[in-house]
């Protein structure tokens, strides 16, 4: 699927100089950033989960 994405002209100089500075391209660069930050979002849901979960065996654990 096809996006545009808005970017102050700081992020865009920001963004380029990443891009340039990992040798890769500004598309690539933002794809990738969005993938690590949707990556961390399940896996602090997933922390979460667990620690709700397992709060009284954890508890337990930690005697």
């Amino acid at each position: 699927m096809a996006m545009n994405l808005r970017l102050t002209d700081e992020d865009t100089e920001a963004l380029r100089i990443y891009a340039t500075v990992h040798s890769t391209s500004m598309q690539q660069a933002a794809i990738d950033g969005i993938r690590q930050m949707l990556h961390g979002e399940r896996r602090a849901r997933l922390i979460r989960h667990i620690l709700d979960e397992d709060r009284e065996l954890l508890h337990r654990l930690a005697q």
